[in-house]
This record gives C-alpha cells, structure tokens and sequence, in this order.
C-alpha cells in the first residue's frame, strides 16, 4: 500500500461514511481494484480511517456532545447491539468483508428499498433526537446490526431504522451520525487489537498513511456532512437508491461473467 492507494481510500471513506450507500462496500471494491485488497494493513487501514470521518461528526455537533448525559446513555443503550454481535459474529463478519459479491449483492438489494422508503415512512413525528426515548435508541440500534452485512451501509441501516420509529429523516440521519462515534471507535480499537494479536507490528511509515488517511477523510467527511443532511430534506433517498442498484449490478455483472473479483 502506498500514499495514492491512501489517498484514494480516505477520500472514498470521507464521502461515503455518512451516506446511504455503504463506505465498507466502496473501499472494499476500491482496494480490490487497486489490487491492495490481501493486505493486512489495508484491512486495518479501512477500519481506522473511520475515525477520521466520526471525529467531523464531533466537531460539526460539538455543543450536542456537552448537553447532558442523557445523551450518551442513549448513544450507550443504541450501541449494545452492535456490541453482543459484533463479539459474538466476528469472524463471520470478517470472512464477509472479503467478498465482493456480498457487497454487490446488498448494494443492490438496500437500493430497492431506498427506491420506497420515503412513501413507507412519510409520516415522522419526531423531528429532533432530543426527542428520542431509550427503548427507541435500542430499536435503532438493532437496525444498525444489520450492517455488519458488508454493502449494507450502517448510515443507510440507522436512518431507515430511525424513520421506521417516526424519525424524520433529519433526526434520524443526525442520530445515525452521532451512534457512529462509539461505533467507529469500538470497531477500531477491536481492528487494532486483532492486529497486534494476529503477530502484526505497524511500522512507521504505515502510522504516516494512517495519520494522513483519517485527515483526509476527516476534511472530505465535514463537507460530506452537511451537503448530504441538505439534500436529503429536500430530495430524499431515491438517487442514493438508483446508484446503489446501478453499482450493485455492475459488480453481480463482473462476477457473473468470470471476473475475478474475490480479490483477497
């Protein structure tokens, strides 16, 4: 792995994170292409970059993170789920993230239902995360399981998620955003320990990409942010639908024809 494959790879991650269109999908497709994909490092290097993309999150809602501590016990009761899974499924998990074909597979299958989510949930009634009980945050939570599909979108999962219990897509994309922070971080440290348990050592140019790989998704994930909250209110979901139908496809496509797309 080099600076380029780096490079590439925060941006993808930095503008894709908080959409609904799966950032494991893309950088999983991207490092397979690149050729980078049998990497060990490149496999931690897309897990901690994340926390450049979460860190935008922290900075643009910086006031909501002191508010009170209610907040963070519902970020805590939202997160368990993921937590007993992510432990329990790991390495499922894992023999996942080196499929191609998944990530195909659920970009195309999360597309349609982006294509009806806004007719489904049109009728939100809570249009601030204030406003979010605990059993709530632990439904969402849930939901965000499910994204441990590679191509699932853990964004896409939690704002579905958040409408289905009459979020309006605002309250649940900021929700989503704000779940993301103990998330990334939890998958980050779990990565990193695995790392060093596997016999790995990261040596010092390997901490430079890292280094430069969560500034550059840091920076791409705050414009990301705001641009997507915007269009979502006005728009909705159905363009993130259609490119997922379209990406997915292509890549069932490629694998259906022969290509080797398994590259790890």
């Amino acid at each position: 792995m080099n600076l380029i494959h780096a490079i590439i790879l925060a941006i993808i991650e930095g503008l894709t994170e908080f959409l609904p269109v799966s950032s494991t999908g893309h950088m999983i497709i991207a490092s397979s292409a690149m050729g980078i994909a049998n990497n060990d490092f490149v496999k931690l290097f897309t897990v901690a970059i994340q926390l450049g993309a979460i860190l935008s999150v922290v900075v643009l809602y910086f006031k909501r993170f002191f508010r009170s501590v209610e907040f963070y016990i519902k970020l805590v009761v939202a997160f368990i789920p993921a937590a007993i899974f992510g432990l329990l499924f790991s390495k499922k998990i894992d023999q996942l993230l080196e499929s191609a074909l998944t990530v195909g597979i659920t970009l195309f299958v999360g597309g349609i239902i982006l294509l009806f989510v806004d007719k489904w949930f049109n009728n939100p009634k809570i249009d601030n995360e204030d406003e979010v009980d605990y059993l709530t945050a632990l439904k969402i939570g849930f939901f965000q399981c499910i994204a441990m599909i590679p191509g699932t979108s853990r964004s896409a999962a939690t704002i579905v998620g958040g409408m289905t219990q009459k979020l309006s897509r605002k309250a649940a994309a900021e929700f989503s955003f704000f779940l993301a922070v103990p998330t990334m971080f939890a998958a980050t440290a779990k990565k990193l320990l695995d790392f060093y348990k596997e016999g790995h050592a990261i040596t010092g140019e390997e901490i430079k990409l890292l280094a430069i790989g969560n500034v550059i998704a840091f920076i791409v994930a705050l414009l990301a942010i705001r641009s997507f909250i915007t269009f979502l209110q006005r728009k909705g979901f159905v363009l993130f639908g259609w490119y997922r139908i379209i990406v997915g496809a292509i890549i069932i496509g490629l694998y259906m024809t022969g290509h080797n797309l398994e590259m790890i």
